[in-house]
């Protein structure tokens, strides 16, 4: 990584500023493709898809919190699978493809019945290439929980999977994230958007939750008790938080499976990962003392000061090949 990023802050912040794998032969920015499916609810997921010409295989890719397919870890993913002949597809959790959806309902943490619809479309969508998935923050402990839920089954949707700085214990990882200088940093970016859309959808379905207290919220916690909680069936926040969380179930996974934790990670305190016995014989935990919150920038030199953020995904995929079976 770049010397001057010391800690898990400084890992975090600067891969934003690093290079996703730009190079000659790719444009500056990935040239997603984009196709819009119909939920059974009457509403929308928009999926941004990359498939080289001679594609063999698929990454399912499930961002994190407020992410897409423009966030610094997608573009770069996108760019090393290519080099391998793998496409990549990313499924948008709601109100996070740059339009606010139709139905009253957005995204959470635990949201296994969802990522459970989206793979399904995937399959129905590229029948006769095999598949891995990989989600990053939220979207990793959502689709660890679709992995807990689904057990064996999984497999018919997915050869192997990995998550990425998913908060796996929700309570540790949020009063992690609402405290000190992470509040400062973290939360109040994050609610700058959360709140923007909490208004949007009381504006058109009002009386779903409390809009006013949701306005106010100045942590995730307030927000999630909320906004979240009510709006997807949960009691409050402390109930979406438990039943929410993958931690507890991890051995349940039944699917070749990564967790890959950073042990100074800002949002995941070290004290909250989970161990080998907890983890069950089917789920590798990766937890390096280094990375921050979905950093792992690696210096190209030793005047490199931003990075380049292709380092995960050179790590990764080839992980995700040797646990599907997938000839080299």
């Amino acid at each position: 990584m770049p010397v001057w990023q010391i800690d898990g802050h400084l890992q975090t912040i600067g891969a934003l500023w690093a290079r996703r794998g730009q190079g000659h032969a790719w444009p500056r920015r990935v040239p997603w493709q984009r196709e819009r499916w119909d939920t059974p609810d009457g509403d929308f997921i928009d999926t941004d898809y990359c498939l080289p010409s001679d594609v063999r295989a698929l990454v399912v890719l499930f961002h994190g919190l407020e992410g897409s397919s423009s966030s610094h870890y997608a573009e770069a993913m996108t760019r090393v699978a290519a080099a391998r002949g793998w496409g990549i597809v990313v499924p948008h959790f709601r109100g996070c493809s740059g339009e606010p959806n139709r139905a009253p309902r957005a995204y959470h943490s635990g949201d296994f019945a969802e990522i459970d619809w989206m793979l399904g479309q995937v399959v129905r969508r590229w029948p006769a290439l095999p598949r891995v998935a990989v989600g990053v923050s939220l979207g990793g402990n959502a689709l660890l929980r679709w992995l807990q839920e689904a057990g064996a089954q999984a497999a018919r949707s997915v050869d192997a999977a990995a998550a990425v700085s998913a908060p796996l214990d929700l309570t540790a990882a949020g009063a992690a994230i609402d405290a000190g200088l992470n509040r400062v940093l973290y939360a109040r970016h994050f609610l700058r958007t959360m709140r923007r859309k909490a208004r949007e959808m009381a504006r058109r379905y009002p009386g779903l939750f409390d809009v006013e207290r949701a306005l106010r919220a100045r942590t995730l916690r307030e927000f999630d008790d909320a906004f979240t909680a009510p709006l997807h069936g949960f009691a409050g926040v402390d109930d979406y938080w438990r039943r929410a969380s993958s931690k507890p179930h991890l051995h349940a996974i039944r699917v070749p499976t990564l967790v890959l934790n950073a042990r100074n990670d800002p949002f995941v305190p070290a004290e909250s990962l989970p161990t080998g016995r907890e983890a069950g014989s089917w789920v590798t935990l990766w937890q390096p003392a280094h990375g921050g919150h979905v950093g792992f920038a690696e210096a190209l030199g030793p005047r490199d000061v931003r990075g380049d953020v292709t380092a995960l995904p050179r790590v990764l995929l080839p992980w995700l090949a040797r646990a599907a079976g997938w000839r080299p």
